[in-house]
């Protein structure tokens, strides 16, 4: 099982980013992909999840209607657009892979509970 994150970078206050997830080894069907991000200091935290079979998506509260998860056409990547960044959006952003779980709030699921995980990439969001 492999997850590749690319796609970080340096951008201003107000600008966008879109970050690739390229997953491989895994039954489709069974996973789904989030998107944590860990800033100094911070916990890691849940941003946006994606189940690979059906494409429902859940966001956390701090990034609705800036970041949108998509999937590519083959299931493959895994893309988190995000626009309007801030300051506080400045983190490494890790993709992970977990089994889909019928649960009312997968984002809560805990960092430690997820399968696989791909390298971070850095976001630095600067004024």
């Amino acid at each position: 099982v492999q997850l590749q994150a690319s796609g970080g970078g340096l951008v201003q206050a107000g600008g966008s980013l879109r970050l690739s997830c390229a997953a491989s080894g895994f039954s489709v069907d069974d996973y789904a992909i989030a998107w944590f991000r860990q800033a100094p200091g911070k916990e890691r935290e849940g941003v946006s999840r994606i189940n690979l079979k059906d494409g429902n998506s859940h966001y956390a509260v701090s990034v609705k209607g800036r970041f949108t998860i998509s999937l590519d056409d083959a299931k493959t990547t895994v893309y988190l657009q995000m626009h309007s960044l801030t300051l506080d959006d400045t983190a490494v952003y890790y993709c992970a892979a977990d089994k889909v779980r019928a649960i009312l709030q997968p984002l809560a699921v805990a960092p430690s509970d997820y399968d696989y995980w791909g390298q971070g990439t850095q976001v630095t969001v600067s004024s």
